[in-house]
């Protein structure tokens, strides 16, 4: 039987403490980070920012996002293209 227990000895309760509160502390800090990143990737482009980021011709974005191959997001006349999602229409070509 394998013995799952933890002993603490010359610890006080203080050191305890702190050792949770940082290993707690650098945890939430990384969550924070990726948090950060992912946010940054699921932000909102115009056409116009969508076109510069995949380096297209305005027509070409009209045309993907009739096709399907591109979601676009409205806000009133408005059209929106979240970067997370023009990431991932980017396909790897085969050979």
């Amino acid at each position: 039987m394998v013995n799952k227990s933890i002993l603490l000895s010359e610890m006080t309760p203080e050191q305890l403490r702190d050792l949770v509160d940082s290993s707690v502390r650098g945890q939430l800090i990384d969550f924070k980070k990726s948090l950060a990143n992912l946010q940054a990737n699921d932000e909102l482009l115009s056409r116009e920012e969508a076109c510069a980021f995949l380096k297209i011709d305005p027509s070409t974005l009209w045309h993907w996002t009739n096709k399907g191959k591109v979601m676009a997001f409205g806000i009133g006349n408005r059209r929106y293209y979240k970067r997370s999602q023009l990431l991932e229409c980017i396909k790897p070509l085969m050979k």
